[in-house]
């Protein structure tokens, strides 16, 4: 009869952090991640921050826990190195949202635009865009681009429609959509602002218009973050993915954060599934075995960087 040897927890945590010493390996987290994730990782941050740390890292090894997406972008700006993710099936709505084939012949189909795609799209389509943008920069983005020059966004048509009543610029948008940011509940969320008059709604701009009309403060996860840190209010109502709130509650443990609710009854609609596929026990996993690993085709790989490059450049 075989008996399968169980760890604790703390065992685990505690193989991990040999095995990164080992590997001299970082572990890169989106604030979306579960708590115990976030609580290990080296650093912490949305896609901008990541790819920044991405770029910089002097590790041979990069485990990320985020998506699909984001691990691809960590193994464009670093081809040489190992990067992890500790569950492959880790994607993303969004991301699936604009298949390549499409795109390509979408834009095909207007040769004179730019496009600027946001970094929540796969490595092909990345190579078909001429700007990265992540939701701290895409504003910045948008603007880099000459007034004369029309503009394809993609692939979030939430995004898009929201920097493009903020820039004035009429962009052709992708319709994309996160399943996540499209599940509040405009109705429930007045309901908690009645039984809550003394909190603010902040929202990402992923996030459907009614609700961004509704909402006191629109920015970036890191944005939010900052933003909940910074001002005097001491109650929150939160339209994004409900991780956030781990950070929230660390960095003002005096202040009241409530998760904005989801149209679905007695759901976790308000969680990213493709977020919640790396748990530790995968973390550990990964790092043992060294796999799954994030490859490339060279030439994809190289197509995909340029558009990188040129968004951190103009993110300086």
């Amino acid at each position: 009869m075989t008996t399968t040897t169980r760890i604790t927890d703390t065992e685990r945590i505690e193989e991990i952090l040999r095995l990164k010493r080992e590997m001299n390996a970082v572990i890169l987290a989106h604030y979306y991640q579960y708590s115990e994730i976030q609580e290990l990782a080296d650093f912490v941050g949305d896609s901008l921050e990541l790819a920044r740390k991405a770029q910089s890292t002097d590790a041979d090894v990069i485990v990320f826990c985020g998506v699909h997406f984001m691990a691809e972008t960590a193994k464009i700006l670093n081809p040489d190195k190992r990067v992890l993710l500790p569950d492959l099936s880790a994607g993303c709505s969004l991301a699936d949202s604009a298949p390549a084939d499409k795109f390509r012949a979408f834009r095909e189909a207007h040769p004179d635009h730019t496009v600027i795609s946001y970094i929540n799209c796969t490595a092909d389509v990345k190579a078909l865009s001429d700007i990265i943008c992540t939701s701290s920069n895409a504003e910045r983005m948008i603007r880099s681009v000459p007034e004369s020059t029309p503009i394809i966004f993609a692939p979030d048509r939430n995004l898009g429609a929201y920097l493009s009543r903020k820039t004035g610029r009429d962009m052709v948008l992708w319709q994309g959509a996160c399943i996540v940011h499209e599940t509040f509940s405009e109705r429930k969320i007045e309901q908690q602002m009645l039984e809550h008059p003394d909190a603010e709604l902040i929202a990402h701009p992923e996030c459907e218009e009614p609700l961004l009309r509704r909402a006191q403060f629109i920015g970036s996860t890191s944005a939010l973050l900052r933003y909940t840190k910074e001002s005097p209010v001491q109650k929150f109502i939160v339209a994004t993915e409900a991780g956030i709130l781990y950070q929230m509650e660390k960095a003002s443990p005096h202040k009241t954060f409530i998760p904005a609710l989801p149209m679905a009854e007695n759901c976790n609609c308000n969680e990213c599934p493709y977020m919640k596929r790396n748990t530790l026990e995968k973390l550990h996993r990964c790092m043992a075995d060294g796999e799954p690993q994030i490859t490339m085709d060279a030439a994809l790989l190289e197509r995909a960087r340029l558009p990188l490059e040129r968004m951190l450049a103009l993110s300086i």
